[in-house]
């Protein structure tokens, strides 16, 4: 595999900023498709419990392909398992929408959307990365973050637009996850230093087309964007809410009760 070099460029403590990056990707995905794969037979319908399920294992099949490839590119022997089952909340760089409960129905499809608007315009950036491990992957990915765009773009719809319950459910969750979105957008030393590569492209850019698809389906969905406030941060960086430490230690107990075990 052909590593394109990052040296030169370092975040304080940092020493490999493309393995800081590709744990960003994985780590995303990850914890976000274990927290859809918690509405498995208990979705409001037979279809729509079969959709998640599927979207979760989409989640968590990018999120493995990525950390695969961040534990190659950190060369210390940590694979893909290793990565997701024997790290601590501190080691994770998720951002902290991904990691919130799941809540109600509403609240894991306004929050599905915004992530999946975000990720779709990241994934169609990421393709034509100078890196082709990753151009790969994110080519691959974008087809099915596509897919889950058009799925939570039309439930934010039909939830925002139907009745005054769904309505209300949907804008508070809307109200409460808005300040979480920020911190997707955030660029800091380990983003310049890939980009520098060409691996990424600018936030501030992404955020901008993300701003008119959010926009659209909101006005469309008669929901409200909530006016900008303070920014919930520090996912990127090992720093996150209490709910994902709750996750972890559920979502790793096997592996690490039985390490090493194969079946």
């Amino acid at each position: 595999m052909t590593v394109p070099s990052v040296a030169g460029k370092r975040e304080e403590g940092i020493a490999n900023p493309l393995f800081e990056y590709l744990l960003r990707l994985g780590d995303d995905r990850l914890v976000l498709g274990h927290r859809m794969s918690e509405w498995c037979g208990h979705g409001p319908i037979l279809e729509e419990d079969i959709a998640m399920a599927n979207i979760a294992l989409d989640l968590v099949g990018q999120g493995s392909s990525l950390l695969k490839l961040a534990g190659e590119t950190e060369g210390a022997g940590r694979d893909e398992d290793a990565l997701a089952y024997f790290r601590g909340e501190p080691e994770f760089r998720n951002a902290q929408l991904v990691e919130l409960p799941k809540g109600d129905f509403a609240f894991t499809m306004v929050r599905q959307f915004l992530f999946d608007a975000y990720s779709v315009l990241q994934l169609d950036a990421l393709q034509n990365s100078t890196f082709a491990q990753l151009a790969g992957l994110a080519s691959k990915a974008l087809k099915e973050d596509s897919y889950h765009l058009r799925h939570s773009s039309d439930w934010v719809l039909r939830l925002g637009d139907g009745t005054a319950e769904s309505h209300a459910r949907a804008q508070e969750a809307l109200n409460e996850l808005w300040r979480f979105t920020g911190e997707l957008f955030e660029s800091d030393a380990v983003d310049e230093a890939v980009r520098d590569k060409g691996i990424v492209v600018d936030q501030a850019a992404i955020q901008s087309r993300w701003q008119q698809v959010v926009g659209d389906v909101t006005r469309r969905a008669t929901l409200t964007l909530p006016t900008a406030g303070a920014s919930a941060t520090g996912g990127r960086r090992g720093r996150h809410t209490e709910y994902l430490g709750h996750m972890l230690a559920e979502m790793q107990i096997v592996a690490r009760s039985h390490p090493g075990a194969k079946w």
